[in-house]
């Protein structure tokens, strides 16, 4: 339990200003949270807290590695990670309403009461959102360094050789209607 208290901030006793925290992410960051389709994170979040009167703006800056497997010849493939996020925390009376209310998916609702915020949840939904949709070796001839050729050559062997244009039989006959001038 200790481990994750490291991601509750306590802003109360914070001066207005920015605040830098910095976290490195591994693989056991992620065993509080579901099965991941990657392995071998290295990464590593700078998480910039800009205090002010009523609202805080965090940027968190991600960056490391990981290994996925790649959607095309199932080999390892290591990824890098680059990218930023922006936060908008304000601090209002209810903000279990506001938070259902909120169209905005960067600005997020806490009590005034509050003297905690937990950013576990965002570093998680960050680095996931990192991860391209398609991960694949790259190069468009599947040619990349990382590429199975094993795998390359069965997909090639799948492929369909439609070479020759087939007639289908439910259209036979209809050519003698195709060129008359009525």
């Amino acid at each position: 339990m200790a481990y994750r208290r490291e991601f509750e901030i306590a802003f109360v006793g914070l001066k207005p200003g920015v605040h830098e925290y910095n976290y490195e992410i591994t693989d056991k960051f992620f065993e509080a949270f579901q099965q991941q389709d990657f392995r071998n994170c290295r990464a590593n979040v700078k998480l910039l807290l800009d205090k002010k009167n009523g609202f805080m703006l965090l940027k968190f800056e991600i960056g490391g590695s990981l290994e996925v497997t790649c959607d095309r010849c199932n080999n390892d493939l290591p990824l890098e990670l680059w990218d930023e996020f922006n936060i908008t925390v304000k601090m209002v009376e209810e903000p279990e309403l506001m938070n259902d209310q909120e169209d905005d998916p960067d600005v997020y609702y806490i009590s005034r009461g509050e003297s905690h915020i937990d950013v576990a949840n965002w570093i998680y939904e960050f680095i996931n959102l990192t991860i391209p949709m398609q991960k694949t070796c790259g190069y468009d001839k599947a040619d990349g360094p990382y590429c199975n050729p094993k795998a390359l050559d069965l997909l090639k062997k799948l492929e369909i050789k439609d070479t020759e244009k087939k007639e289908n039989p439910i259209w036979k006959g209809l050519e003698k209607f195709k060129d008359l001038d009525n």
